[in-house]
Order: structure tokens, then C-alpha cells, then sequence
């Protein structure tokens, strides 16, 4: 697990490891999102992780793969996608899999001695996506799940719906989001809240004017006040 050179198409980075600057109280999973490397987030999270010197976070990066969106170009991704915004297309074979390596990453986490309630999944955009639909379907009873301009694809819930899910979410999402409209963001948390009947103390939903599909300070300042409340 380190960091290693690449390009936007041909990523090299595997996982990376930021460790904590004290004693290690939690771990942090980032899923980044379609397109992206892995380490080009390490700057954009600094301030959060500064905030949480006990945490560590691990970072793991998507293979490349075709993505039909990308007229079939292969890109860092976790799983297909056709369209965005994105439709209720299902790429089952793609998200089983990246479901698989998040909790492969967790349990291996796990075995070194930390307990998965304190452990929480963050993910932005395809990577929210895929953090959400990871918590809300595990065994594991995770501190919390946060997605930043993400979704919940439809096909994912029913599964949902049989665990009966009870774990805090935080959702941050841009009003003017073309990309992922925040209109994914309001019916997500809906679902949340009376599908799967989670808490509405327990799902916060952040909305934010003038950002568009991707992150900013008040945004990361709210994220890293979640999880600083969230791990006590």
C-alpha cells in the first residue's frame, strides 16, 4: 500500500495509507470517484485529516476499466456507468465486485484490531455511490457512511430493505450539480429515512449554494465535524 505514478487512464496506485498522527482510535475508507486517481485527493483532504489526527484513512483505487459513458474508454472506475446523470442502469457484475474489495479492505482492517464502529466509508460521487451501497447492504456494523454528491442506485436497495440498515449517514451535495442533481441527494435521503427507516436524527443532508460536482472547504468542514461526532 503506497503511493506510485500513473496517469488518469492507466492508474498505479493500488491503496493508499495515511496514517494517523496519534494514537489510532478509527479508520476512514475514501472512494473516490469515476475517473479519478486515488492520490490526487490526498491534498484535497488534508484539512479533514488535520482535524482527526487518530484517524487513519485508507484510500483504495478503482481499476481501469471500459466505461460505456466514456464511449468505451477505459477509466478508473468502480463499476459501469452509461449516463449522467445517472439512470437506473445496473452494472451488477462490476458493483458486486467493488462492493467485494471495500469489505475485503475492511475486513483486513478489522483483523488488525479495529472494530468496524469505528470505521466509517466516505465516498464522492461514483465513490459515494458505492460507500452508500456498501454500508447500507454489510454485515458489518459500521460508525457511519458519508456520501458527497453521490446516489443510490435503484437496484441496490432491495437488498437494502432486507437488512434494515441503522447507521448514521451524512450527505453533502451541490445545489447546482448538473452531473448528480441534488435531486439524487433529497430522494436518497427520503429512502433513508422512510424506506429503510433510519433515524431522522440519523441522516443529515447537507446542501450547498454555488457548488457544482465537487467539493469544497464549508463541505469538508462539515464532513470532518460528522466524523469527529460520529467517533466521539
Amino acid at each position: 500500500m503506497a503511493i506510485a505514478g500513473g496517469t488518469p487512464l492507466t492508474p498505479r496506485v493500488e491503496t493508499v495509507v495515511i496514517p494517523p498522527k496519534a494514537e489510532h482510535t478509527a479508520t476512514v475508507f475514501f472512494v473516490h470517484g469515476l475517473g479519478q486517481q486515488v492520490d490526487s485527493w490526498i491534498v484535497t483532504l488534508q484539512s479533514v485529516v488535520d482535524r482527526l489526527p487518530g484517524v487513519k484513512w485508507i484510500l483504495p483505487q478503482a481499476p481501469a476499466v471500459p466505461v460505456t459513458y466514456n464511449h468505451g474508454q477505459r477509466r478508473p472506475s468502480w463499476f459501469d456507468i452509461t449516463n449522467l446523470p445517472p439512470c437506473n442502469c445496473y452494472d451488477e457484475a462490476g458493483i458486486s465486485a467493488s462492493v467485494a474489495t471495500i469489505e475485503s479492505l475492511v475486513t483486513t482492517e478489522v483483523r488488525t484490531g479495529t472494530p468496524p464502529t469505528r470505521i466509517a466509508l466516505v465516498g464522492f460521487s461514483q465513490g459515494g455511490a458505492l460507500a452508500l451501497m456498501t454500508a447500507l447492504t454489510t454485515l458489518q456494523e459500521f460508525a457511519g457512511v458519508a456520501s458527497l454528491s453521490g446516489w443510490i442506485p435503484g437496484p441496490s436497495r432491495q437488498a437494502m430493505q432486507h437488512l434494515e440498515p441503522n447507521l448514521p449517514v451524512f450527505w453533502a451535495h451541490g445545489i447546482p450539480d448538473v452531473e448528480v442533481p441534488i435531486s439524487y441527494a433529497e430522494e436518497g435521503t427520503d429512502f433513508l429515512r422512510d424506506t429503510l427507516h433510519i433515524p431522522q436524527e440519523k441522516v443529515v443532508l447537507k446542501k450547498y449554494e454555488g457548488l457544482e460536482h465537487t467539493v469544497n472547504e464549508e463541505e469538508l468542514d462539515d464532513l470532518a465535524a460528522w466524523l469527529t461526532e460520529i467517533f466521539g
